[in-house]
This record gives C-alpha cells, sequence and structure tokens, in this order.
C-alpha cells in the first residue's frame, strides 16, 4: 500500500511513518503537492557471515613456510 504525505505531516508524524515503512509500506513523501521522495522498507541483509567457514579450504600450511632463496631474489631484483 502506498500513502502520499506532505513534508510538513513527515516531520511531525516521522516516528510513526518510519515504523509504517519498517513494516513494509512505500510513503511518498509530497513537496508542494508534487511526489519528491519515498520512504520505505530497506532490502533484508545479507546472511550472515560465519568466521572459519573456509577454515583450511583457501590457504594450505604451506603458507608459513618461509619462501626459497629463488623466489626472494627474484621478488628482490637480484
Amino acid at each position: 500500500m502506498t500513502v502520499t504525505v506532505n513534508v510538513h505531516q513527515a516531520k511531525t508524524h516521522l516516528s510513526r511513518l518510519m515504523e509504517r515503512a519498517h513494516a513494509g509500506e512505500q510513503i511518498v513523501l509530497a513537496k508542494a503537492g508534487k511526489p519528491y521522495a519515498l520512504l520505505g522498507p530497506l532490502p533484508p541483509s545479507p546472511t550472515t557471515r560465519r568466521p572459519g567457514r573456509l577454515a583450511g579450504e583457501c590457504v594450505g600450511p604451506e603458507i608459513l613456510l618461509p619462501l626459497p632463496e629463488s623466489v626472494l631474489d627474484a621478488w628482490e631484483g637480484s
């Protein structure tokens, strides 16, 4: 359901309008009788990320080993 309110009404009843928007209603804010802005619910937030979900799948234990001298020399430009 869409409701249109003017700016003065929106200022006076902002908390109420926010509750209605949070409940899924779309509210059109009008300025001088013309639609100016839309107040509505936010899209659902993405699923929460679980720490450690990919543990052991992205990087192997060899990442902790020292680099060979040849690789270090290549990085240092020697």
